[in-house]
């Protein structure tokens, strides 16, 4: 029993002295169209099922909420590189691709798209008007 919880200190102690470098927060905040396409989501999967609507809703929500820390591990998007417009990115919960762009400290949520879609089209009417 003793060797467990030296084993958990241990490990406690090393969590806190772990440096902060690398380890900086951004603030992840949703525009108002990706918040709009979070509801459409939502909405258009409760009308058959409304435990799983949440269910996504949570997970996509997780999703953008882990953001926070190294937001720049989102892939850039294939369809605006071959434009060479690389200042937004892009993070995937099956089948939506949550698109974001990095501004300084802040993680700005600009769409939520479904990708059985016409990618190319929608990326460019939603982020280039």
């Amino acid at each position: 029993m003793k060797k467990s919880g030296k084993k958990s200190m241990k490990y406690r102690k090393r969590m806190t002295e772990m440096p902060e470098k690398g380890y900086d927060r951004y603030t992840v905040q949703m525009t108002q169209p990706a918040k709009r396409d979070l509801a459409e989501i939502t909405r258009y999967i409760a009308r058959n099922n409304p435990q799983t609507a949440l269910k996504i809703t949570d997970r996509i929500e997780a999703k953008i909420n882990a953001l926070d820390h190294f937001p720049e591990r989102g892939a850039y998007i294939p369809q605006l590189l071959e434009e060479n417009i690389k200042e937004y990115r892009q993070i995937i919960e099956s089948p939506w691709k949550i698109i974001y762009k990095i501004d300084d400290e802040i993680v700005r949520i600009l769409a939520i798209i479904d990708s059985r879609r016409n990618l190319k089209d929608i990326l460019i009417e939603k982020l280039l008007k």
